[in-house]
């Protein structure tokens, strides 16, 4: 028999990342990295030797790096995903998607030297804050890498997906998901049958980098207080900035740690040396508004769940993600505020673990249906498995069953919850055009959404604009994303992620008919049409959307990092 092609499952984290895969004995578990460790630091190193080769350092090697090296070190480069940003190093620029892709191919690196296997199938896992265009450049930080990235998943769902294994009952949760970069809070539904998701919220630049930041502030306080020097910006010196940082987040986490009160920081620049004594109590006060950020997130979160229908709102349980979570004020907080004692679930693993499980059940769920297809003579999707299965005479499941039981080494159970489990996720953010409407008699533009926050995926939507005026020999195409749930708002209120220009027709009339279509995949990635439907759509443009590596670049970008030698 064939042997079963797995799917590793990738916590691509701001911080630290980690890859995970199922077991023999259907168990997700994280695989160590070189040094030991289950979680790798998210941080790259670049070093160029005298014959102009690059070396790259990724993980605690490239993070020790970067008190002494810090122009030549690259961290919470998830931050950038999805935007402009290109790191310079010696006269090279790296764009986000190509360092990500050198943290995939560390991690995918050790996990080879752990397993023996080569990995190629990987399920990565995103913010569920996350909107398109960062979606898109994770997965082309995948791509590469070298990996084929059959699914993205958002992170909260993963982690329900990983939580959900150990219940038997159905319930509501609340995941609270804080992580060393971004914050999400999700309201899932969890049974065998289903991962449902409800609302999100977030931010997705909200996380244990903020804390650290907050820290550092109250440091450089402390030392204009000490020396005496209140015009220097002491964080100008790069060295200095790293240091302050690296004491930071050592002090956050001693001071995370239940019995612990105090954390002695000590620090020089130029000839003055500093120390500072970080109680809890100031710790709490210096970062309170961050705090404060999250449960005013998780409110509205909680106010978007109501218009959903009553009592969508409620919840049994708050699980706590992320490693960011073990900070003691988070679960004080959460206490207080809903009067529930959240549970620390796994914060740095379950994520990755989730992952591994998903591409695991999306591989059952595939054989399955191909089977299922077969006996049809025609093919079926995964989602439709729950309503064919129940029409196959009891031989033929049975037969299907143990089959893939023998295939995927599950019980029978096993690989008939799988393939029934489905999951359903929503989108974070509405999805619009920019168009021409009338308002109070005057003609203006605005965003007219076609997707709204928190519809379930995947969706799709059409809906049909004119013309501005007549003999127009082309339309722009812009597509919006935003947070609102209005069907019309100012531009303001939304960002472009993409546009394109759909020429149109010789002589065309004011107002003639164009169709937008708005595709929006399991995955969180849009697809866009726009078609001119007075000639029986003869003329289409796909939109691509902005701030992502295009198809050229990425093939360079292959070529590129092929030629690192990654330690």
């Amino acid at each position: 028999m064939a042997k079963v092609k797995k799917v590793y499952g990738i916590d691509l984290g701001t911080t630290y990342s980690c890859i995970s895969i199922m077991d023999e004995h259907d168990k997700a578990i994280v695989l160590k990295n070189a040094d030991g460790e289950r979680i790798t630091p998210s941080v790259v190193y670049f070093e160029e030797d005298g014959s102009g080769q690059v070396n790259i350092d990724v993980g605690m090697s490239a993070k020790n790096y970067a008190e002494m090296y810090p122009n030549d070190v690259v961290s919470y480069i998830k931050r950038q995903m999805g935007t402009d940003y290109e790191f310079e190093h010696k006269g090279q620029s790296y764009r986000a998607e190509e360092i990500s892709a050198l943290i995939l191919k560390k991690l995918v690196k050790d996990a080879e030297l752990t397993t023996g296997e080569i990995v190629e199938d990987v399920v990565i896992t995103v913010p569920a804050y996350f909107g398109v265009n960062e979606r898109e450049a994770t997965k082309k930080a995948g791509e590469i890498a070298g990996l084929n990235v059959i699914d993205l998943i958002n992170e909260p769902t993963a982690a329900a997906l990983s939580y959900g294994i150990t219940k038997q009952s159905d319930k509501r949760i609340l995941v609270y998901d804080l992580g060393g970069g971004t914050f999400d809070v999700t309201l899932i539904d969890v049974s065998s049958e289903a991962i449902d998701v409800i609302v999100t919220g977030g931010d997705h630049n909200l996380g244990g980098k903020n804390w650290d930041d907050a820290i550092v502030e109250y440091l450089v306080d402390q030392y204009k207080e000490q020396t005496g020097d209140f015009t220097e910006d002491i964080l100008m010196n790069p060295e200095t900035a790293q240091s302050l940082q690296s004491s930071a987040e050592v002090a956050k986490k001693t001071l995370s740690a239940p019995k612990r009160f105090k954390a002695p920081i000590t620090f020089s620049h130029n000839f003055d040396r500093v120390r500072v004594e970080l109680t809890r109590e100031k710790l709490d006060e210096v970062t309170s508004h961050l705090l404060e950020r999250t449960i005013e997130l998780t409110k509205l979160m909680l106010e978007d769940a109501k218009l959903k229908g009553p009592g969508k709102d409620q919840f049994d349980e708050i699980i706590l993600v992320g490693g960011s979570t073990r900070m003691l004020q988070v679960k004080e907080r959460l206490v207080e505020e809903f009067g529930m004692e959240p549970i620390m679930f796994d914060p740095d693993e379950a994520v990755a673990k989730g992952a591994a499980l998903y591409g695991m059940q999306k591989s059952v769920q595939e054989w399955v249906s191909n089977k299922i297809g077969a006996k049809y003579g025609q093919g079926i999707g995964a989602s439709q498995i729950q309503d064919v299965m129940p029409k196959l005479t009891q031989v033929e499941k049975e037969e299907i069953l143990h089959e893939a039981a023998t295939y995927f080494r599950l019980t029978p159970q096993r690989v008939e919850s799988m393939a029934n489990q489905t999951i359903r996720n929503v989108t974070s953010k509405s999805f619009g055009v920019v168009a021409h409407v009338v308002e109070n008699g005057r003609d203006v533009e605005r965003v007219v959404n076609l997707i709204k926050k928190n519809d379930t995926l995947p969706c799709k939507y059409s809906q049909i604009f004119g013309t501005y005026e007549g003999n127009q020999v082309n339309a722009k195409i812009q597509v919006m994303e935003n947070e609102m749930l209005d069907e019309v708002l100012e531009k303001d209120y939304a960002m472009v992620i993409g546009d394109a220009l759909l020429d149109l027709p010789f002589g065309l009339p004011e107002n003639s008919p164009i169709e937008v279509t708005y595709n929006l995949n399991e995955d969180g990635t849009l697809e866009v049409t726009a078609v001119e439907v007075t000639e029986k759509g003869t003329v289409q443009v796909t939109v691509q959307t902005n701030s992502v590596i295009n198809e050229e670049d990425k093939e360079k970008a292959i070529l590129k990092i092929q030629d690192f030698v990654l330690n």
